[in-house]
């Protein structure tokens, strides 16, 4: 029978069943039993019968002291484990006949064994042989024998044998006698036997409920038997209990059977007597699994692995084709590659061969055991399979030669495991899936599968939940297949568990998605659960992997750096890089670019799962995410020192044990600011800890130019604003100082200048109550800016001149060139072009004494202002145009934006409309998202003026229309303006 045990080296050829009267025999198909004779024999505790199953089914071969360790007590043997297999040896070989247990390269053998020796041998032999009658038509010694091979059994296989390697035998037994069970049921009911059978398939199908070949059998039984109606409710029976215990449908066969009962096919009536089957035609096998019904996207990949497949058939003279794919657990190798086989079939036709390797298991298959079942599925004799790996080997590529097979090897383990059930001619193709990619495996094909994307995660969420249930609720669908990060696994678990509710509604599933510790353990589904694939690779890893893997997952944001995570790690930079490859290499990890890395979402939970669980001492997660606050902060203020040199503001930050990168210049230093942007937040909003907190405020204090870039302006904002609030929990004054700090900057930028101004006051409160001298400096400068802003020149001008004297006594020079420049454009808008352009210059002198580069641009953007108030204009374009330089070599979106609107302003004043419009519309653009709708509001208006000048007046009504609306809804002194531009014009 096909899957069914083999324990080579101990099979004799013809029947096994007349044993010596004296010799030594043996029982596994119950509990584990020795006997002399008819005499029974001591085999001890249940651990060294553990080890005697270990040896007996161990197909002949030696099994090492690791094997037997790990086969008694798993990952976790006690310290004495090796000492104890010694003894119960030690003891079996007192029991057992001279020679029979042997010691051989440190491990043990059971040799020279007469016939019919081990129960289990004989029950393959009795099933070898009913297949063989069977194959002939005498169906009547073909049930004979497989009664024979069943009374066998005694009970459970193994029983009350410990440790994992008897249970896995245990089931793999009960598995193959159902097996038996099933062929020698539906002989029965070829016999006409149906009556009998029905109540034997009842208790059957009550004991295996999910068996749908039981329940096949006995739908056509009950059929043969005249109760057509019990029949039909067996079928409704499974349907119904299939949908809530796995959510999916009953497989093709009984739903054929169930339509065929239904209009009453004659052929299903029992035959009136047996027929001999034709003699057997050369064997073909078919071992393909079921292809999904609802098999969705990935058009690409089944293209592509088409082509590959297709070439061993097409082109003479080619090798045999190696397609392996790599990924993630749960990404739906096997089914893309079932998918593509049953796609293949035809070029194919001398038959198609599968297995499970077990790659991410505990115990892989043996490559042996493999080209065991694979030879014998090409009706090679079983007398015929030679015992030694090499020899089957070339045995299996000899069979194989001249014929068009195709071989699906799924979930290996490593190239090793897969090169010796590779086929040698060509003609013959194979598919590899494993969750490591196939380097070692030379001349393969590598494909590298990734998760959906939406629109394919969507289709197969639809087509499994229903489309009349999905498309009123598409937006909460959408959240469900992100939740599940695109991975088809969890997409199936998720929409088989809403499939199967009918009383939920696409936002309930949703709303248990959304919490992020309950994910996991939502996503599982009768026997799937994404947690225990992902618990496969995890526990194929070794202790430094593992622990890499489990602190590497602490982290937020969308990837790390190398040097980050070399960091989190406590590791130099190269052993660093070793690790995270050889994560990556498990498909755990993923290569995000060169020298980043990133975890699946699902995957991070799980190691942060891990780590939750496994990490010793705990405070080791705490430790890791220190070190990773300290990298950032160490680099972010080593960025800030060389961007704006003389600055003080690094000398007030808190100390970094951990060090962090060194740049020797701005551009270098200004791009990995910005490439570590959203990850650097997103440590940020992460070290809430007392022990992080104020760390993690300076982090973002020391980067605030990304407020400027336009690209991350809101995700600091949002973070601004989530360690203020922290900082309040914890009652530091001094750290909610300069978080207001950070968010009035953002405020007062994107034009918010109420709220601005409030918090820059209560920073300004808050730091002179803490005794910290720079957040005053700083929120006096942004309250003289922000009174610019709203007119109160004043107050402006109060504010930047105790913010002048302040950097002055903390000896912030580039503090004070900025206070001056600010307080230039106070003294302008007063009407004071000479003290503005003084001031401006001043500043500007300052900024470039220290070779100041960026903020030399902010004073250069003053001056221009100031220039163009003076009627200077080339000056002034001079001026503007060094600073829109500069700003854009430095990525600051809004500078360069602002300096572009101010140019427009110049280039109307000195009777340009054309370029004036020109520039307006860039500002326009470039201000997008970014700067608020204030400035926005200020650019439209010089726009509608430049169009205006060049006669596309109603262009310019429209701009004018946009800007008043904008500036009546913010309630700004601006709207009167524009109100006057809006009037009809009198017409002299």
């Amino acid at each position: 029978m096909d899957g069914r045990p083999r324990v080579p080296e101990q099979r004799r050829p013809g029947s096994a069943r007349n044993a010596e009267p004296e010799a030594l025999r043996f029982g596994v198909l119950g509990p584990v039993r020795a006997w002399r004779g008819e005499d029974a024999l001591a085999t001890g505790s249940p651990q060294q019968r553990a080890l005697l199953a270990a040896l007996l089914l161990r197909e002949g071969r030696t099994a090492t002291a690791a094997e037997l360790i790990d086969a008694l007590w798993g990952p976790e043997p006690p310290s004495q484990a090796l000492a104890a297999v010694r003894t119960y040896a030690s003891r079996l070989r007192k029991v057992l006949d001279p020679g029979v247990l042997v010691s051989e390269s440190g491990g043990y053998a059971i040799r020279g064994l007469g016939e019919g020796a081990l129960d289990l041998v004989q029950a393959q032999d009795l099933g070898a042989e009913a297949e063989k009658a069977r194959g002939t038509g005498d169906l009547t010694r073909a049930r004979a024998l497989l009664n024979e091979a069943l009374d066998l059994w005694d009970g459970e296989p193994l029983a009350g044998v410990p440790g994992p390697y008897a249970e896995t035998q245990r089931v793999r037994l009960e598995e193959w006698r159902l097996g038996l069970l099933e062929s020698r049921l539906d002989m029965d009911l070829e016999q006409g036997c149906h009556a009998e059978a029905v109540s034997e398939l009842t208790a059957l199908t009550a004991a295996h409920p999910l068996r749908e070949r039981l329940r096949e059998l006995l739908m056509l039984a009950l059929y043969r038997s005249g109760r057509q109606a019990e029949a039909l409710a067996v079928y409704a029976d499974t349907r119904r209990l299939l949908a809530e215990e796995l959510g999916v449908d009953p497989r093709s066969g009984l739903r054929e059977l169930q339509q065929r009962i239904l209009q009453a096919d004659p052929a299903l009536a029992e035959p009136s007597a047996p027929v001999a089957e034709p003699p057997a035609a050369p064997v073909r096998p078919a071992q393909l699994p079921a292809s999904v019904p609802d098999f969705t996207g990935r058009a690409s990949f089944v293209d592509e692995l088409s082509a590959v497949l297709a070439s061993a058939v097409e082109t003479e003279g080619s090798v045999m084709a190696v397609s392996a794919m790599a990924g993630i657990g749960g990404v739906g190798k096997t089914t893309l590659a079932v998918h593509v086989a049953h796609r293949a079939r035809a070029s194919f036709p001398d038959g198609q061969l599968y297995v499970d390797l077990q790659g991410a298991g505990p115990r892989p298959a043996e490559p042996e055991t493999v080209l065991g079942s694979f030879l014998r599925a090409l009706g090679t004799a079983d007398s015929a399979i030679p015992d030694s790996l090499e020899e089957r080997a070339a045995l299996y590529r000899s069979v194989l030669d001249g014929r068009r097979v195709l071989v699906l090897l799924d979930n290996a383990k490593d190239a090793a495991q897969v090169r010796p059930l590779l086929p040698g001619t060509e003609g013959c193709a194979a598919l590899v899936t494993s969750r490591v990619r196939m380097v070692g495996l030379a001349g393969a094909h590598l494909v590298d599968l990734d998760v959906m994307s939406p629109d394919e995660a969507l289709a197969l969420f639809t087509r499994i939940v229903g489309a009349e249930r999905v498309a009123p609720e598409r937006d909460a669908a959408l959240d469900v297949v992100a939740a599940c990060g695109f991975l088809p696994l969890a997409i199936r678990i998720a929409a088989s568990r809403l499939a199967a509710r009918r009383t939920w509604t696409v936002s309930v599933l949703a709303a248990k998605l959304a919490d992020e510790r309950r994910r996991l353990d939502e996503l599982q589904a009768g026997d799937l659960a994404v947690k225990a694939t992902f618990e496969l690779g995890y526990g194929q890893l070794d202790r430094v992997q593992a622990r890499a893997f489990r602190l590497l997952g602490l982290a937020d944001g969308p990837d790390i750096s190398l040097a980050a995570a070399a960091a989190v790690l406590d590791l130099p930079l190269e052993s660093t890089e070793d690790l995270l490859e050889s994560l990556v290499d498990t498909s755990l990890l993923e290569s995000a670019a060169p020298g980043r890395y990133r975890f699946h979402d699902l995957v991070r939970l799980y190691a942060r799962a891990c780590a939750e669980r496994d990490e010793q001492p705990p405070s080791e997660r705490g430790a890791a995410m220190s070190r990773l606050l300290d990298f950032y902060l160490a680099t972010a203020a080593g960025v800030y020192a060389i961007e704006r040199p003389g600055d003080r503001l690094v000398d007030h930050l808190e100390p970094a044990d951990y060090r962090g990168l060194a740049f020797e210049d701005r551009h270098r230093a200004r791009d990995w600011l910005y490439s570590e942007a959203m990850t650097l937040l997103a440590c940020v909003r992460q070290s809430t800890a007392p022990d992080q907190l104020r760390r993690a405020v300076d982090l973002l204090w020391a980067t605030i130019d990304l407020t400027e870039s336009g690209a991350n302006s809101r995700e600091y904002e949002a973070t601004g604003a989530s360690m203020r609030a922290a900082a309040r929990a914890a009652n530091d004054q001094r750290t909610e100082a300069r978080a207001l700090v950070t968010l009035a900057n953002g405020h007062h930028l994107t034009g918010r200048f109420e709220l601005a101004d409030d918090e820059a006051t209560e920073a300004l409160r808050l730091a002179d109550a803490a005794g910290d001298p720079l957040p005053c400096c700083w929120a006096s400068n942004m309250l003289g800016i922000i009174a610019l802003y709203q007119g109160r020149h004043e107050d402006g001008e109060k504010h930047l001149t105790r913010a002048i004297e302040s950097f002055r006594s903390c000896g912030d020079r580039p503090g004070e060139a900025s206070a001056l420049c600010n307080l230039s454009r106070i003294r302008l808008s007063m009407g004071q072009t000479e003290s503005a352009v003084s001031l401006a210059q001043q500043g500007t002198d300052m900024y470039d004494d220290m070779n100041h580069a960026l903020k030399g641009a902010n004073g250069r953007y003053a001056l221009g202002l100031a220039l163009t108030q003076c009627g200077k204009f080339e000056q002034a374009a001079h001026r503007l145009e060094e600073a829109l330089s500069v700003f854009r070599d430095s990525r600051q979106r809004l500078w360069e934006g602002m300096s572009l609107f101010r140019l427009a302003e110049l280039d109307l004043a000195a009777g340009r409309p054309a370029k004036a419009a020109t520039n307006a519309e860039t500002a326009l653009t470039m201000l997008r998202g970014i700067g608020g709708e204030w400035r926005r509001g200020n650019v439209l208006t010089v726009l509608g003026r430049a169009l205006t000048g060049i006669g596309q007046s109603g262009r310019a009504q429209v701009c004018w229309q946009e800007a008043l609306e904008i500036f009546e809804t913010l309630k700004v002194s601006e709207a009167e303006e524009v109100r006057a531009l809006l009037r009809p014009r009198a017409v002299a």
